[in-house]
This record gives C-alpha cells, sequence and structure tokens, in this order.
C-alpha cells in the first residue's frame, strides 16, 4: 500500500472514528446497566438531544466557513430572559417564542457583521456578545430564577404520533438545515467560502454576505434551541444555557465537521454527534456516577473532537501535497521532448 492509499485509509477513519464511538459508547452503557436500553429511555435521550441538536446545526453552518459563535448559550439565556419577564407582565406564550428567536438574529447579524465588516476574529467577538448576552439576561432576573406558564411544559412534554414535539421541532429544523447545504446554490456557497475564501471571492461569490448570514442561521437556531430547551424546564435560572456553546461545538466536530472549513453534514454527522454527548450524560446518571465527572467527561468528549479533526486536516494536507507533487511529476519539461 503506498502513501497515498495510507493516506486515504486514514482519512476514512477520522471521519467514521465517531461513529464507531458511538456503538461503543452504545455497547458499554447497554452491558453496565438494563435501564440503558429501555424504550423510554431511549426516547429521553432523543428528547433532550433536540435542544443541543438544533443549536449544533446553526454551529455548522458556522463551521464550515471556519468560523466559531461562542455566543449561543448567552443567547438562549438572554432571550429566555427576556420572554419570562414579559410573560410575567401578562404577554401571551407566542410573544416570548418571537423575542427568543429575535434575540438569536439580532445577536448572529451583530456577530457576523462586526467579524466580517471590522475583521475582527469571530471567536473575540463571539466572547464577547458571550459575556455581554450573560450579563443583561442576569441584570434583567437580578439572578432570580424565573418561573414559565404551565403551556412551556405541555408544550415540551406532549407527544404527537407518539413522538415528543421537541422531536418533531428538531427534525424541522434537521431537515430544513440539509436541503439548503445540500440541494441548494447557497449552499454549495457556503462550502466554497470555507474550502477557499480568496478563490470564493474571485469566483465572484458575495463572501461577506454568506459570513454574516451563517451566524445569523446560528443565532435563529440558538433561539429554537433555548425555545426548545426551556419547554422541558419550565423556569429560567441563571445558569439557563452556561457553557452550552462548547457541548454545541463539539456535537458538531464530533460529527466530523472540521473546525477548519468546508468539510462537514448535519445529517448523519451533527445529529449524531448532539445524540452520543447525550447519551453519555445519560448513561452516566444511569450508572449514578459521581457528578464531579460530568465535567471531566465532557472535556475529554470535547479533546476527542479537536484531536481527530486535527489529524484528519493533517493527512488531508499530506494527500493534497502528493497530488500536486504527482501532477507536477506527470509533466514532462520542454526540453526533454525529442527533437523532430
Amino acid at each position: 500500500m503506498n502513501k497515498s492509499m495510507q493516506s486515504q485509509a486514514l482519512i476514512k477513519f477520522y471521519s467514521y472514528a465517531f461513529l464507531l464511538l458511538f456503538v461503543l459508547v452504545f455497547a458499554v452503557f447497554s452491558l453496565l446497566s438494563d435501564q440503558f436500553l429501555d424504550g423510554q429511555n431511549l426516547i429521553n435521550i432523543v428528547r433532550q438531544a433536540s435542544s443541543i441538536g438544533i443549536m449544533a446545526v446553526g454551529m455548522t453552518f458556522v463551521l464550515l466557513v471556519a468560523g466559531i459563535d461562542l455566543s449561543v448559550g448567552s443567547v438562549m439565556f438572554l432571550g429566555a430572559c427576556i420572554a419570562a419577564k414579559l410573560m410575567e407582565h401578562g404577554w401571551p406564550v407566542w410573544s416570548g417564542f418571537a423575542v427568543m428567536l429575535l434575540t438569536g438574529l439580532i445577536i448572529g447579524f451583530v456577530n457576523g457583521y462586526v467579524s466580517t465588516r471590522f475583521r475582527i476574529l469571530a471567536f473575540v467577538v463571539t466572547l464577547a456578545t458571550l459575556y455581554m448576552g450573560r450579563g443583561l439576561g442576569l441584570m434583567i432576573t437580578e439572578t432570580k430564577e424565573t418561573k414559565l406558564p404551565e403551556q412551556f411544559l405541555k408544550i415540551g412534554y406532549t407527544d404527537f404520533l407518539g413522538i415528543p414535539v421537541p422531536v418533531w421541532i428538531f427534525l424541522v429544523v434537521l431537515v430544513t438545515a440539509h436541503l439548503i447545504l445540500k440541494h441548494t446554490p447557497y449552499g454549495r456557497q457556503i462550502y466554497a467560502v470555507g474550502n477557499d475564501p480568496e478563490g470564493a471571492k474571485k469566483a465572484g461569490l458575495p463572501v461577506n454576505r454568506i459570513l454574516i448570514s451563517v451566524y445569523v442561521i446560528c443565532g435563529l437556531f440558538a433561539g429554537i434551541g433555548g425555545i426548545v430547551a426551556l419547554t422541558q424546564l419550565g423556569t429560567v435560572a441563571p445558569k439557563f444555557g452556561d457553557q452550552r456553546e462548547f457541548v454545541v461545538i463539539a456535537a458538531a466536530v464530533l460529527g466530523g465537521t472540521s473546525l477548519f472549513g468546508g468539510r462537514g453534514n448535519v445529517f448523519p454527522g451533527t445529529v449524531l454527534g448532539a445524540i452520543l454527548i447525550l447519551t453519555i450524560e445519560n448513561g452516566l446518571v444511569i450508572l449514578n456516577a459521581d457528578p464531579y465527572i460530568y465535567p471531566l467527561v465532557t472535556a475529554g468528549v470535547i479533546f476527542l473532537a479537536v484531536f481527530v479533526d486535527s489529524m484528519r486536516n493533517k493527512q488531508l494536507e499530506k494527500l493534497g501535497r502528493r497530488i500536486i507533487r504527482v501532477e507536477k511529476e506527470t509533466k514532462a519539461p520542454a526540453g526533454d521532448h525529442p527533437a523532430r
């Protein structure tokens, strides 16, 4: 086996590593607990994964253009705080939903516009909006827990055709995102910008608008994810959405989306990544594991996701250099042609 074939084999292995991990995790928890494979428990895993999954789908759009959004957890929190206060003053439930979506759209636009227009690293911009969003939310609620109307919990725990409503919302978001990325010119433009921004600009693509738009989409999906999470909690606590951004990024990267842009998909990649993380959390709860190890396990998952993505990217770079070298070697110099 030559080096190019070895590189291709390693790339395939790294691309499907998360599937192997997914199967391994299910097998381990199934052996350790009889309750894990219970039908109701599996439904609960998917129900709990729906919020993270929706946000991870939005994060996938950003990662595909080699960006990052650290503010999604704060978007959830700020939108929820504003909505909770409005409903405390008699506003209808649908207005709370609208406010959360609008909050996501506004912060997403700010993230995209500032990072693109002023050429500031998205990491720095979204880190700033992370602190801004959480600070505003704590100021609005005065760091107190705020209860929501009963309608929220009814939505979160209502089934339609035997499937929980949060899962239906997740499926709608997933199908919509998949169709956009795989079957529209806009989706192809996102991949093009992620692979080669300068080349995309020379080809006439509206690179800046595309970069702004993916942050708007990510903010919108963070708002939807916040709504889905609230329908299962029924209350806005000061820790709501805290550090969710890291889990969301890990879910997208575990599903095969590259931190370097241009590679990834929401189905089956991001979906399985989100379910995998919630499966690990659920399994630890069933096993009555020490709660203090939960962050350590999450940290291990994030480290593994980044490591696999880095190794895959290195193999792609090596393979690319070998292809270029072979192409150069196959072109004989002009002076080597025999004289006629």
